[in-house]
């Protein structure tokens, strides 16, 4: 899950109380899709800044809403990511509850991401693939893991 860090970093979601947040503001219907249908309480999820001198996975997360739940800064019309077409009664978007867990030892950089021929098949290194969630496969996830000094 990205998120660029002068926005919401890591070091944020670790000071919220409870080290709890949602996250919001997803407004692209394939990461909505992955959010929605793949992600359930208890998984967990890297923690990416992108957008920033150094991109790369900093730390860990959890989910932990029950599931995702509808977006309400799509209706708030001061929020950045309103959404005209959106509406209680139809709602667009939705978001999860995640729960800081930890920072690497090392953020994995992007460059490093794309220098492993192991993880040459990661979405996040797909040419165009510029969504803020995308699916890691377990294999993908221990080898990052590995790489920031974790496993």
């Amino acid at each position: 899950m990205k998120s660029e860090p002068d926005a919401f970093s890591i070091d944020h979601l670790k000071a919220m109380p409870r080290k709890t947040e949602h996250w919001d503001g997803i407004r692209n219907y394939q990461a909505r899709n992955f959010m929605r249908d793949q992600m359930a309480k208890g998984d967990l999820a890297f923690f990416y800044h992108s957008n920033c001198e150094t991109p790369g996975i900093v730390g860990i997360m959890e989910i932990v809403s029950k599931s995702a739940y509808t977006d309400h800064t799509a209706f708030d019309a001061t929020e950045k990511y309103f959404d005209s077409k959106s509406t209680p009664e139809d709602p667009r978007w939705i978001m999860v509850d995640v729960k800081f867990k930890k920072k690497l030892k090392k953020t994995v950089t992007l460059q490093e991401i794309k220098a492993q021929k192991k993880l040459a098949d990661m979405r996040l290194v797909q040419r165009g693939n510029r969504l803020s969630i995308l699916p890691v496969s377990l294999s993908e996830w221990n080898f990052i893991l590995k790489m920031a000094g974790e496993l």
